[in-house]
């Protein structure tokens, strides 16, 4: 049976994130999800490559974001800041060589190409038996695992997937301690397959190797993996939630 065993939010784009056991989901995506980016003085994005939107500047990744009660909080070498405050972006604009500050999204969006990504378990497992990689998904900056027992089943998905909400409960639960299918539900709809870069060879939210996953993963499998969602029902989805066909 497939369900959620993992949530990951990522407060301010490009940076570490942190582990969720449920989150609300809303017309944009998870509550909070890249709601900040580093942006630089033309407004183009910290990231870890270069496109319209996004400048590569890999020392983005040693900073890592948290969602508090009243403040999304960073910390980084030298110390820890609340985003707004000024030292922040003085950190930020010495780590990475160039002016730089953290600034909420208005206008251009943050995500790359959908609202929600996925993959699956089992996914991970062939990447790791057949490519050689570190398959720790945090390399890929997805915002839910789903435990599966098909390699690259979650590609195969067409529609509406409903999270949690009526009939869920059937997880296996998580070591940290989440409640079971305890989420109102949510209903995603599946948008595309995920075309990776460079970022998953790279040691970024808190792992702290290289690994070769892009060049295998371009060579077997046009270098996509997991696949982006849209929220068409908010709601919320916690960690144990059964995921079904809408």
């Amino acid at each position: 049976m497939v369900h959620v065993v993992a949530i990951r939010r990522y407060p301010v784009k490009s940076m570490g994130g942190e582990a969720l056991t449920g989150v609300e989901l809303d017309a944009r995506g998870l509550v909070g999800d890249r709601a900040f980016a580093v942006s630089n003085l033309e407004g183009r994005f910290a990231s870890g490559k270069n496109t319209k939107r996004f400048r590569r500047h890999d020392e983005v990744f040693a900073f890592a974001a948290r969602t508090m009660a009243d403040a999304v909080v960073v910390s980084g070498a030298g110390g820890e800041w609340s985003v707004g405050q000024a030292g922040l972006d003085a950190a930020l604009s010495d780590a990475l060589g160039q002016p730089m500050r953290v600034t909420a999204e208005a206008g251009v969006p943050h995500f790359d190409d959908g609202a929600v990504s996925v993959v699956g378990t089992a996914t991970l497992a062939w990447c790791e038996r057949e490519l050689g990689v570190d398959p720790d998904a945090r390399r890929l900056r997805v915002n839910v695992v789903v435990q599966t027992s098909e390699p690259f089943e979650e590609e195969s998905w067409e529609g509406a997937i409903v999270i949690g909400g009526s009939g869920s409960g059937a997880g296996r639960g998580s070591s940290s301690g989440a409640r079971e299918g305890s989420g109102s539900g949510a209903v995603l709809r599946t948008v595309q397959r995920i075309e990776r870069c460079r970022t998953i060879d790279l040691p970024q939210d808190g792992v702290r190797t290289r690994t070769r996953w892009l060049k295998p993963l371009g060579d077997a499998r046009d270098a996509r993996v997991g696949i982006y969602c849209d929220v068409a029902i908010p709601g919320t989805i916690t960690v144990g939630d059964q995921v079904r066909p809408g």
